[in-house]
């Protein structure tokens, strides 16, 4: 499949392209393109400027911080299908985190310029960003919740479970290809803690550990796992 033709196909698929008239499809595959990066690959530097939204057309990316210190945290692990970075763009400001691909990707890019030119045209488009921005916010509200009061073991149930956020990572694949130490970086907990408490969850039934990844085995059994008190 071409590179045109697998962004075409990757638009159609998305939520917030089924409401958008002829004229503004034909614009946005106008102005849209996509790249290739290797895992490892940078997509986007901390500080660069907001200029695009990104979504995952293949593979799977993270979004990071490095501090002054050298130590490092994970915000977010992105899965294809999905779209992120809508805040930043919306304000215009320099990214404040990284964004570096996991392992081999595509990804798209849809200009600001476009993506403000939808807000005001489409009151389709605008609403499933509103959307999106208040699932987004909703997500770390929890997970702050879940850091401050929970063991180990539920604040990773958590971090994979939100994977499955169906608003945000439509279309995960049960085979998460992370490894623990990006687990333990999504957690906020060290490599140790991380091994642990994935060994309990699979203890438990919800999921098996595989040489640089974690295949989910009951989805229900693992949210409802990451909500307990």
């Amino acid at each position: 499949m071409t590179f045109e033709n697998l962004l075409q196909t990757f638009v159609l698929s998305s939520t917030w392209s089924q409401g958008l008239t002829e004229d503004q499809l034909a614009k946005v595959g106008r102005d849209m393109f996509l790249k290739s990066y290797a895992a490892g690959a940078t997509v986007c530097p901390r500080g660069a400027p907001s200029v695009h939204w990104l979504g995952v057309v293949e593979g799977m990316l993270k979004v990071d911080t490095v501090a002054a210190d050298g130590r490092s945290t994970t915000f977010a692990g992105v899965s294809s299908g999905a779209w992120f970075g809508e805040g930043a763009v919306l304000k215009g400001e320099a990214r404040p985190y990284a964004v570096v691909a996991i392992r081999d990707s595509k990804v798209a890019f849809l200009p600001r310029d476009t993506f403000q030119w939808l807000i005001d045209e489409s009151h389709f488009f605008s609403r499933w960003v509103i959307d999106q921005l208040n699932a987004r916010l909703g997500h770390y509200v929890e997970f702050i919740e879940i850091l401050r009061f929970s063991e180990a073991n539920v604040r990773v149930a958590y971090c994979l479970a939100e994977l499955f956020n169906p608003l945000l990572f439509p279309t995960t694949h049960k085979l998460l290809v992370l490894s623990q130490e990006e687990i333990g970086r999504l957690s906020g907990l060290s490599r140790q803690n991380t091994n642990k408490a994935l060994h309990e969850l699979e203890e438990a039934g919800l999921l098996r550990i595989q040489y640089g990844a974690i295949e989910v085995l009951n989805l229900a059994g693992l949210q409802a796992y990451a909500r307990k008190s």
